[in-house]
């Protein structure tokens, strides 16, 4: 077999500098995968090593997780305690805690002794409007200082913080918050995107009257282009009512419920996914400090809205001693490179994205013309990181750092999948499994696939971001058949998964979309990172269409401005595909449309279209942030012959 050469390998200055480094030396390994091993093999050693490695702030005590139950029913720490915001807010001082850009260029600062006061503010604030331990508090929010601040306030007094951005319609926010029944609401007058303003000042009276446990709603002026009603209370009329105090932070149970995460809705209602705030905290300090090296006084950016978890993620970093860049707007508006320019003047050491943004960037050939000095991490998730765009980053956006492709979700609010400062990266391929996580590859029978295999992702031994549980799932039911009901006592992620002969990883897609022409099942990323080499081609969705007693597969493409999907060019995908992957993969159809639909947080719904074509319902059109691009889908007469 050819030995494939890594894109890039960190330098020896580079790894012995390294957080990761220095943990691995105390227990004596020099190589990730012994120390991998050795995590997964001891669990309690392992986490009680990361909660004194990386500062937990609490009272620990008692057992590090209950060995006699079952995954599911396991839980960590279950005689500590901890308060989520007094780690976050563990600095105090005149320097910068975050940095706030916008599209409109509009640049602010807060210290830590800043984010401490309006902390405090809110804190009193709902203290003074009765939210205790275990009520709601829920935001329709930009990436904005703003919004950090209600939730860990929120968080300070033990209550359950949920977001979403201000782009949800009423009946996105209505079919997630009326499930969890929050007594605040915080919202901005509008927001904006791609230079244009969104007023959704009007959309509070609709809210209320469809969530009647709201009691209370904080408007924050954001654009300040519109009165707001003297019913709302103005966030600056708050902070002026409740001037700061010292903050006294009570410590509650290491399980205690944190969040409310949404699941993306598309085949109903969205799942309300509870998360413990020291299972959160813990993952979070190991990613960002072992996985991540993120260090004190580094510099932690992620272009995320406030309904993707990667905005809790990014929020966290402030637990190890870095400080926070937020950025609101579209990542391409006023320039196409805004982003870098920001990393550049802010001084940015990890630079968080989605894979889309930086494909998008490698399509129109953009390239960092300056030095990012500061840069030593590049991640990028929402979906696999395809093997050209490996090339693109190195060429054109920073020929060494740790480009770190990364995969978990709202289910663990954290990441199964991603990077560290000890092994090479190779294109194509997620570096490796998280400290901690014993990530394998199940066959459908639940036995483990050899690496070259393609199966189920799984993971065999228990972790501390596991859900809480669902809200309104009183007899675990939901929780249940979510994770645990596929394999016995095995956590079932539902991404289909090779690994590597170097180690590496490579999800093939969704193991609810996986195609099976002829029994062989496909993974739709497979398919998206060929038709992506593509110049004319912007995006694609595939499918499986059921025909004679088969299964075909139907590519459906959105070209750039000005190309048309003739003979010649559909012929150029087929070969892309054939040539690249098998036969197989090669789609019976090449249809164009104009859109395709996506959900709220920016996934393609291949399940959407699905049903579309097959005649099937969709239960919750309100999931999509486009549900009128479905209608390209219906009656086609492409799809009859």
């Amino acid at each position: 077999m050819q030995k494939i050469t890594p894109i890039w390998t960190p330098s020896f200055e580079q790894t012995e500098s390294s957080l990761i480094a220095l943990f691995a030396e105390k227990f004596g390994f020099t190589t990730y995968p012994e120390l991998h091993a050795w995590s997964c093999a001891n669990v309690s050693t392992f986490w009680e090593s990361i909660w004194n490695f990386c500062g937990v702030i609490g009272d620990r005590a008692g057992d590090i997780y209950t060995q006699n139950r079952p995954m599911e029913y396991t839980r960590f720490f279950e005689d500590s305690r901890l308060n989520f915001a007094e780690n976050i807010l563990r600095q105090k001082g005149s320097h910068v805690a975050i940095t706030f850009w916008n599209e409109s260029l509009e640049k602010r600062t807060l210290s830590y002794d800043n984010l401490h006061a309006e902390v405090s503010s809110m804190i009193q604030f709902l203290e003074a409007n009765g939210v205790v331990s275990g009520d709601r508090v829920a935001g329709c929010m930009p990436n904005i200082p703003e919004t950090v601040i209600a939730m860990l306030a929120t968080a300070s007094i033990g209550g359950i913080w949920s977001s979403c951005s201000p782009d949800f319609g009423v009946d996105s926010v209505c079919d997630r918050y009326s499930q969890i029944a929050p007594k605040i609401l915080i919202m901005v007058d509008g927001y904006a995107y791609g230079g244009k303003h969104h007023i959704i000042i009007d959309r509070i009276e609709a809210i209320q009257e469809l969530i009647p446990s709201i009691e209370k709603v904080i408007v924050v002026p954001y654009l300040r282009t519109v009165n707001i009603p003297n019913k709302y209370i103005m966030y600056p009329v708050m902070l002026a009512q409740f001037p700061a105090k010292p903050i006294e932070f009570k410590r509650f149970p290491f399980n205690h419920p944190l969040l409310i995460l949404f699941s993306s809705g598309t085949t109903g209602k969205p799942k309300c996914i509870v998360h413990g705030a020291g299972g959160t905290l813990i993952q979070h300090m190991k990613e960002h400090q072992l996985q991540c090296d993120i260090k004190p006084k580094d510099t932690v950016f992620y272009y995320t809205t406030c309904g993707w978890m990667m905005w809790n993620w990014l929020v966290s970093a402030l637990a190890s001693n870095a400080s926070l860049v937020l950025f609101d707007g579209s990542p391409t508006y006023p320039t196409t490179g805004v982003l870098f320019d920001m990393a550049r003047d802010v001084g940015v050491t990890l630079f968080g994205t989605s894979a889309k943004y930086l494909s998008a960037l490698h399509k129109v050939n953009y390239k960092v013309t300056f030095d990012l000095p500061n840069l030593r991490t590049i991640t990028s998730t929402g979906s696999p990181l395809a093997a050209e765009t490996y090339d693109y980053v190195y060429e054109s956006i920073h020929s060494n750092v740790l480009l770190s492709s990364i995969s978990g979700g709202t289910d663990i609010v954290s990441c199964f999948l991603i990077g560290n400062m000890l092994q090479p990266i190779y294109r194509g391929q997620l570096q490796c499994a998280g400290l901690g996580y014993k990530i394998e590859v199940y066959n459908e029978d639940g036995k483990p696939l050899s690496k070259g295999f393609q199966g189920e992702l799984v993971c065999t031994r228990p972790f501390p971001t596991q859900p809480v549980c669902f809200w309104n799932d009183p007899k675990g039911e939901k929780y249940h058949n979510a994770y645990y009901g596929s394999f016995d006592n095995i956590w079932h992620h539902g991404d289909l998964l090779e690994q590597t002969e170097e180690g590496g990883f490579v999800i093939r897609g969704r193991s609810d979309t996986v195609l099976n022409p002829g029994g062989v099942r496909i993974g739709t990323a497979e398919i998206y990172n060929q038709v992506q080499r593509v110049p004319e081609v912007l995006e694609s969705i595939a499918i499986g269409q059921e025909w004679d007693d088969d299964i075909r597969v139907i590519l459906f493409v959105m070209l750039k401005d000005n190309c048309l999907l003739d003979d010649n060019l559909k012929a150029s995908i087929k070969e892309q595909i054939r040539t690249h992957t098998t036969p197989r993969h090669v789609p019976s159809k090449v249809i164009q449309v104009a859109d395709l639909p996506r959900t709220k947080t920016g996934k393609l719904a291949e399940i959407a279209v699905r049903n579309v074509v097959h005649g099937k319902e969709n239960t919750n059109l309100n999931a999509l942030a486009n549900p009128e691009s479905l209608n390209a889908f219906r009656g086609l007469a492409e799809l009859q012959t």
